[in-house]
């Protein structure tokens, strides 16, 4: 199964500079990257879904009034997957840019409005079980693409979050969250020094998220 060739428009970048703590870019102010609706969802066909990650979209509250968050940040991403007709696999493909200190990216089960348990892995793969080592540096482009099946092991990660209402257990939980729009692909980052969630390159729970919907 193929996937579409996808484009990413970069703004020509510049280094991060760090003043204080917290950590600015002072680089481009945006990153252009394609965002298209989500097609119809047909049964027993192949079809994308996709959505667009910014670091608004993360649920967050900073320890202190008026502190970093992720909406600081000027990384955006795009996740891409395509269903195989058989609903038993889909491939994925992951962009980020405009982003630093990458350590493991997953889709989530959950609304909106929550923070919800691992269902999928996607970065660094998906069998992966701790994420990687914080201060790993800028990235701008693709980060992650494989595919995730029905039956291998560790490629879902069952669930009875209550932040996930009804758990998940299959691969076939999987798509159904995806498609009633309640899973996200989410972004984490670290920056290897304490503390953390002192500014973009570094919010281990997450700097951009996509809801899709």
């Amino acid at each position: 199964m193929r996937m579409r060739a996808l484009g990413v428009a970069l703004a020509a970048g510049a280094a991060w500079a760090c003043s204080g703590e917290v950590r600015q870019p002072t680089g481009p102010e945006s990153v252009t990257l394609p965002l298209v609706a989500s097609p119809a969802h047909h049964a027993g066909a192949a079809h994308n879904d996709r959505t667009h990650l910014s670091g608004e979209q993360e649920v967050f509250t900073p320890v202190a009034p008026g502190g970093p968050t992720p909406a600081d940040s000027h990384a955006q991403g795009q996740a891409i997957l395509q269903i195989a007709e058989d609903q038993q696999s889909f491939d994925y493909k992951l962009i980020a840019a405009n982003i630093e200190n990458i350590t493991q990216a997953h889709i989530h089960c959950g609304s909106a409005t929550v923070n919800g348990p691992i269902v999928v892995w996607l970065y660094p793969n998906p069998s992966a079980t701790a994420a990687l080592p914080g201060g790993a540096g800028r990235h701008d482009g693709v980060l992650a693409e494989g595919t995730i099946s029905a039956g291998t092991p560790l490629h879902v990660r069952p669930t009875t979050n209550p932040n996930c209402p009804g758990g998940v257990a299959t691969f076939a939980d999987v798509l159904a969250r995806i498609r009633s729009g309640d899973a996200y692909v989410n972004v984490h980052t670290n920056d290897g020094v304490a503390p953390t969630n002192t500014g973009p390159g570094d919010f281990p729970g997450g700097e951009i998220r996509g809801q899709f919907r």
